[in-house]
């Protein structure tokens, strides 16, 4: 497998051989809003979700299954560095990561009414970030999970991993101000950069919504 998103297998297979599954140390940090790493059925939301979806099935859908009206149900976050991994403590730092996030959407005014993004299956896109809309067309690489955001005024690039609740659509820091900042227009400065700040706090950090259909 290639590269990027690196960080998530590996916090799988840490926290599989703690609850003495006996995995080996193969990939990725990750979490969302939905409770990873936070006790009660931890194993299983992480073995179904990702495990299932990423190590048997590349990144857990194609192209076709990206299709479709996607809201916001909350921040998400990932690590693409396994050094960073391997110090930030995996899935509990993605957890940390977006228990910070999460206040600061909400300051920033993104809710499941405002944002929102809308893949056809002929490449194009709608979309709105903070109730400003914007379109253009996409390109996504199933191998690795990378999707291209294209509009006449800019690309942006991001990744996208499969959830148990859906998606998560995530973006390095300048990347995910620009999407605030520029294309949602958000004008509390205080919470973008805030965001952008996390997303800076730790070496190949992604951040970004989960989305549910």
């Amino acid at each position: 497998m290639k590269k990027g998103f690196i960080a998530i297998l590996a916090a799988v297979a840490l926290l599989a051989t703690s609850c003495g599954m006996g995995m080996g140390n193969t990939g990725y940090g990750y979490g969302t809003n939905t409770g990873y790493g936070t006790g009660g059925g931890v194993l299983g939301n992480v073995l179904g979700s990702i495990l299932g979806n990423v190590l048997l099935g590349g990144y857990g859908f194609d192209a076709s299954s990206l299709a479709g009206n996607w809201a916001y149900n909350g921040a998400s976050a990932a690590f693409t560095n396994q050094n960073t991994l391997n110090k930030a403590g995996g899935v509990t730092a993605a957890n940390n990561l977006i228990q910070s996030l999460a206040p600061n959407f909400q300051a920033a005014g993104i809710t499941k009414r405002n944002t929102s993004f809308n893949f056809g299956t002929d490449n194009t896109f709608n979309a709105q970030v903070n109730g400003i809309p914007f379109n253009g067309t996409y390109t996504f690489n199933q191998a690795n999970g990378e999707i291209a955001l294209k509009t006449a005024a800019q690309t942006l690039k991001g990744n996208v991993m499969k959830t148990n609740k859906g998606i998560a659509l995530m973006f390095d820091a300048n990347q995910m101000t620009t999407l605030l900042q520029k294309v949602g227009k958000v004008n509390n400065a205080t919470a973008v950069a805030a965001v952008k700040q996390l997303a800076q706090s730790q070496n190949g950090a992604r951040v970004g919504f989960e989305l549910t259909k």
